[in-house]
C-alpha cells in the first residue's frame, strides 16, 4: 500500500506526532482555502505522488503570500512531473498539501518499506535528513540504520 505525504501526517496527528499544519488540496481553490486557514506565511505548496525526489523536480516550494499559492497550484495541478523515481515518464500531480512554512532546526528521514526477501517491513532512519538520502546512502553509509 502507497499513501500520499498528506495521508502519513494525518496518521501522525492521529497519533500526536508533532507535524507541520495543513492540509490537502484538490483543486486551486481547496489549496487557497488551506492557506487562509492557516493564516501566516510562507506556506509550503508541495506535489502529491508516489514518487520521492520531488522538491527536487519543481514539485516543492515556498509561497510567500495568497497570490503565490494561487500560482502554484495552477501550475502544479494537472502537471507532469518527472523526478529520478518516476523515469522520464513522470507522474501526473492531482493532489497538493499546503503546510505552514517552518524554520527547520534539524531533519531527519524515516521510511518503513516491504522487504519483499523476508516479507517483513524494512524501517530506514537517518539523522542526515532526506533530500539526499539516496547520496547519504552511497558517500556515508554508516548515517544509515
Amino acid at each position: 500500500m502507497k499513501i500520499h505525504e498528506y495521508q502519513a501526517k494525518e496518521l501522525f496527528r492521529k497519533f500526536q506526532i508533532p507535524v507541520p499544519e495543513g492540509g490537502p488540496a484538490f483543486t486551486v481553490d481547496e489549496a487557497l482555502n488551506v492557506a487562509d486557514r492557516l493564516g501566516a506565511y510562507p506556506v509550503v505548496v508541495k506535489a502529491q505522488i508516489h514518487a520521492g525526489g520531488r522538491g527536487k523536480g519543481g514539485g516543492v516550494k515556498l509561497a510567500a503570500s495568497r497570490d503565490e499559492v494561487k500560482t502554484l497550484a495552477e501550475n502544479m495541478l494537472g502537471m507532469t512531473l518527472v523526478t529520478h523515481q518516476t523515469g522520464p515518464q513522470g507522474k501526473q500531480v492531482n493532489k497538493l498539501l499546503i503546510e505552514q512554512g517552518l524554520n527547520i532546526q534539524k531533519e531527519l528521514y524515516l521510511s518503513l518499506l516491504p522487504d519483499r526477501a523476508t516479507a517483513k517491513i524494512a524501517i530506514i532512519a537517518s539523522e542526515a535528513g532526506g533530500m539526499d538520502i539516496e547520496a547519504v546512502a552511497a558517500e556515508q553509509p554508516e548515517k544509515i540504520i
